[in-house]
């Protein structure tokens, strides 16, 4: 079966650019869910963490405001293939196999998502998918898996095996192209994340390839690593739309600087230790800027996956991540992914540097962000200078408190990397 195709045409920074979307009526707005990974590493990969973080999303709400993929990341499978060349379920961790799992979270109204690799092996050392892309295919598909996460370890490389290679053999283009066309063909629904770390511009390629794409290296839990990546997601916001998102990588992260791009494991000879711990709810992170984090994760379009113990988060944690108006934000079908503007008379923005001005478009209306990067201070802005509104009076609605409002403008009074969001639409 040949892959099919959408073509969407843009306007934005890259003026009426045509971008081949995957059609494969998958991501029509972006993934929202849990990744196994930081809650545990290896520990995590199991059916018994997995069931249980299903029913949280049931029990706490999280499925009622759209939490939906229940993924398990790497070591899930035994260190070997079968006789066969398919892969087995670690039978330790997944007893009754990955079939039964899968039903029991299709039983809960939820999905089921498993993490893969494009190389000879997964970053933690477990068998990769080169040269078994056919078989591994197939097999997501009788265990009625619903979401795939496609890593880049062990891929072809100039300079000998390596987990994390410095000198690639060709593009990633190449086996993310593969794996695709083979999920393809099994004619059952997966949704496809890239993994290749940003890798060969991949936001350029990747909506004609899966359904979201990491666009950085790992979000490493510092409010550094949370400028790093949202200041370099504002100037490709014009390649995400319905069906393929810019990926901003996992709300989590570790305080280690020798994180393996994509998973966020920590890397040693191959291996890894499980020092992990959470951005919403780490403690490297200030209230203000875990709103911050989460607000802007949602505004550009990126899939939001939970990376903590949901059975055990926070009740003020909890409400953050179930915020409704937001998450409408994230999920408005229109798929327009905020990016950057420059009121009049302001600076305009510095590679690297968060800027503090933020629009996009909505289906119903038009999403206003305020970061106050640098320091505790008021911003505001005047209608008129946001990219489709214009000038007029407008209601609005900030998302955090709930207060409302209409006018020709609005402002808001912010701690350090403290952030409002405003929903504007017409009086």
């Amino acid at each position: 079966m040949h892959p099919s195709y959408v073509v969407a045409v843009l306007a934005g920074t890259v003026s009426a650019t045509a971008i081949r979307r995957l059609d494969n009526g998958l991501g029509k707005t972006p993934a929202l869910g849990w990744n196994s990974w930081n809650q545990g590493g290896c520990d995590a990969a199991s059916a018994s963490v997995a069931l249980a973080t299903a029913k949280a999303f049931v029990d706490r709400g999280l499925k009622d405001v759209g939490y939906t993929y229940v993924n398990i990341d790497d070591c899930w499978s035994a260190k070997s293939r079968n006789s066969s060349g398919y892969l087995v379920p670690d039978s330790s961790k997944f007893p009754k196999g990955m079939k039964e799992l899968a039903d029991q979270i299709h039983d809960l109204g939820l999905k089921l998502g498993l993490y893969g690799d494009a190389g000879t092996l997964t970053c933690g050392g477990y068998p990769g998918s080169q040269g078994y892309e056919q078989k591994d295919a197939q097999l997501l598909a009788s265990w009625g898996i619903d979401y795939w996460k496609y890593d880049n370890c062990y891929t072809p490389c100039n300079s000998g095996t390596e987990q994390t290679c410095s000198s690639p053999a060709g593009t990633s283009q190449t086996w993310y192209v593969k794996m695709r066309d083979y999920l393809l063909s099994t004619n059952h629904p997966i949704l496809y994340s890239l993994c290749n770390w940003g890798r060969d511009d991949v936001w350029t390629w990747g909506a004609s390839v899966g359904n979201s794409w990491r666009m950085s290296i790992d979000n490493w839990g510092a409010w550094a690593d949370v400028v790093r990546i949202a200041s370099a997601a504002g100037p490709i916001a014009q390649y995400a739309g319905p069906g393929a998102f810019n990926d901003l990588d996992m709300m989590v992260g570790s305080p280690n600087s020798s994180i393996h791009p994509c998973i966020g494991h920590v890397a040693h000879s191959g291996l890894y230790d499980d020092i992990l711990v959470q951005i919403i709810g780490n403690g490297k992170l200030t209230n203000a800027e875990e709103r911050t984090h989460f607000g802007l994760w949602a505004i550009t379009k990126s899939p939001i996956l939970m990376g903590t113990d949901m059975t055990t988060l926070s009740t003020t944690r909890l409400n953050l991540i179930k915020n409704k108006g937001i998450l409408a934000i994230n999920q408005d079908p229109l798929g327009n992914a905020a990016t950057t503007f420059t009121p009049s008379g302001k600076s305009p923005p510095v590679s690297g540097q968060l800027y503090r001005y933020w629009a996009g478009k909505l289906s119903d209306g038009v999403v206003i962000g305020l970061v106050a990067s640098d320091g505790a201070e008021t911003l505001s802005v005047n209608f008129a200078d946001v990219p489709d509104l214009g000038s007029g009076a407008y209601n609005w609605i900030e998302l955090f408190t709930g207060s409302t409002g209409s006018g020709t403008s609005v402002a808001a009074s912010l701690d350090s990397h403290d952030m409002a969001i405003y929903k504007v639409t017409r009086t």
